[in-house]
């Protein structure tokens, strides 16, 4: 379609109407090229008077060396890139603060009641793609099916081991249909094939030539930092290493001109320094990991130009020992069910997290509406009783000696050990206390803090071999179930690498979750969902402690800007994002 600057349909209604302003500024308005969604661009307005840009400043406490979240190493350099990453680079879909995925490229997400996810009586399953129309890479280049097809060549390439995406391995063909739309063949149920092609888009005008010549520099080029040309609502106008990011809004952007100009992303990698400039009027937003909840109830009690929101990122866990426990007894629920009566959770968040979290009483964050009912009739809940917690260990056969700590039939203490990485003070802080609770309860429980020299192999069959229990704390979202699959266990034969921390090994639970995973009506799939964490609850896979607080600072100027869903991106809705 032929787009005609609005200059020129202007001049045309001048002369037919010469005094008809209203007219002009009609047609002028009309005759316009796609529309967009409102924003200042600064410039004159209405009357001749100045508009300023709207601009925001924001931080991450990181010094990242390039954009891609995927392709940075380690956390340290890449805390923040997993919102300002999807501010430049937008994919097919996006998943919004609830969890539902949206279109953004792409028209629709494939569903099967959209006729554009098919199964097959055998499993196989097919997805069609298509690509809204004027979706297009900053330069000006239109998006189109050829970038998902070289997108997807990359992503399976086994001798780029930064860019694989595992989704790929159960794709048998990704077959461009046109210009703008795209098929993949599936030789198995995937519920996750309605998410592919997200923020990992690569431009194959800008990418191919290398890829087809020296692909093992496809990491090191320029393209990732200074020259990053994405799809998202903004664009990179300035990157200066250690030093900040200066992103203008995209007017060609697929789902209209974001409403903020420009915003500035200063690289802080000091959480003190952050505060400082908080405090100061420096910096009005905070994103991704960044502060502490000891700085961020600091800034809500002094910060008069902002407020401090709180994501629930992560779920701190206690992790039993399955394989060859010491004590045994770990082994038996019901003294697991024992230990989590002993923990006065409650107080821990209090404590540790200055009751901006809640207690955790399932593998889900309960932040997330279709995980609500769940939470509330399928969850075994372990409230804080330490009445019961002694029936249990009575009934197991322990005696309380005169000392008041729990002895079996042969007069030894019962003990365990609680180990824990010194990576993270938040885990060790926590670790103390879970010894402590259960040191008062009557086990004796000493706390382990993880060698810090220790890496590699080494470390993991340190961490998998440990006596009794660990600490840690890792995602609480669908996402992270796999790893509980017995197919995870780290184990000698396997050279210890695996996720399934806990190394519990159920067949039948196994089956749930290769059952999730296979079904695709959400129906049967929040069944089989139901099932998993019921199952987890009530053997007590995991000993559920708190939900991680992640905060983030918010200036009372910011309009529509909130912090990161579970699951998701803080930037879920950065086009809405506003100033007043």
């Amino acid at each position: 379609m032929t787009r005609y600057a609005p200059w020129r349909c202007v001049m045309a209604a001048w002369r037919i109407f010469p005094r008809a302003w209203i007219v002009l500024v009609l047609l002028g308005t009309a005759c316009a090229g796609r529309p967009d969604a409102g924003g200042s661009t600064g410039g004159v307005g209405a009357g001749g008077a100045s508009v300023t840009p709207k601009r925001v400043v924001a931080a991450i406490m990181s010094e990242p060396q390039i954009v891609s979240w995927k392709l940075s190493a380690g956390d340290n350099v890449r805390a923040g890139l997993d919102t300002v990453e999807p501010l430049v680079h937008a994919g097919l879909s996006l998943q919004d603060d609830q969890g539902r995925l949206q279109p953004v490229l792409a028209g629709e997400v494939p569903s099967v009641e959209n006729g554009l996810w098919r199964i097959a009586a055998d499993g196989r399953m097919e997805t069609t793609w298509r690509i809204r129309p004027y979706a297009a890479w900053h330069d000006g280049t239109p998006l189109t099916s050829a970038d998902l097809v070289f997108s997807a060549a990359v992503q399976r390439d086994r001798e780029l081991p930064a860019f694989r995406d595992a989704r790929f391995r159960f794709v048998d063909s990704v077959e461009a249909l046109d210009e703008r739309s795209v098929l993949l063949r599936w030789s198995q149920p995937f519920i996750d094939a309605d998410a592919m092609f997200g923020s990992d888009l690569l431009p194959k005008h800008l990418l191919e030539r290398t890829y087809s010549e020296a692909k093992v520099g496809l990491i090191d080029l320029p393209y990732w930092s200074t020259e990053f040309v994405g799809t998202g609502p903004y664009r990179l106008r300035d990157f200066v290493r250690g030093s900040h990011l200066l992103l203008e809004a995209n007017e060609q952007y697929v789902l209209g001109r974001p409403r903020i100009d420009a915003i500035e992303v200063k690289f802080i990698a000091d959480s003190n320094t952050l505060v400082a400039n908080i405090m100061a009027g420096a910096v009005e937003l905070t994103l991704g990991r960044s502060i502490s909840v000891e700085q961020g109830v600091l800034i809500r009690d002094r910060w008069r130009a902002g407020k401090i929101g709180v994501a629930l990122v992560n779920l701190l866990r206690v992790f039993p020992q399955f394989v060859n426990p010491d004590p045994p007894v770990v082994l038996d629920v019901r003294f697991r069910r024992a230990l989590l009566h002993a923990i006065d959770r409650q107080e821990m968040v209090d404590t540790l997290q200055a009751g901006l979290t809640p207690v955790a009483h399932s593998f889900l964050n309960p932040g997330v509406s279709p995980y609500r009912h769940i939470e509330e009739r399928d969850v075994v809940r372990y409230d804080f009783d330490l009445r019961r917690t002694a029936q249990l260990l009575e009934g197991l056969g322990y005696a309380r000696g005169a000392d008041g700590m729990f002895r079996d039939a042969a007069n030894q203490p019962l003990a365990v050990d609680v180990q824990v990485s010194a990576s993270q003070e938040i885990n060790v802080r926590s670790t103390f206390a879970v010894a402590d609770y259960w040191q008062r309860s009557g086990v004796a429980a000493r706390p382990v803090v993880e060698p810090t020299q220790m890496s590699g192999a080494e470390r993991r069959e340190y961490i998998a071999a440990r006596p009794a229990f660990l600490l840690t704390r890792q995602e609480s979202d669908v996402g992270g179930l796999p790893r509980l699959h017995g197919s995870e266990t780290p184990l000698p034969e396997n050279n210890f690498v695996g996720g399934n921390t806990a190394r519990y090994m159920n067949s039948e639970f196994d089956a749930l979750l290769d059952r999730l995973f296979t079904t695709v009506p959400r129906p049967e799939r929040a069944d089989v969902l139901r099932q998993i964490i019921h199952h987890i609850s009530d053997q007590l896979i995991m000993l559920p402690l708190y939900y991680g607080a992640e905060p983030a600072a918010i200036g009372h100027r910011l309009v529509n800007v909130g912090v990161k869903p579970s699951g998701g991106t803080q930037a879920w809705n950065v086009t809405e994002w506003d100033v007043k």
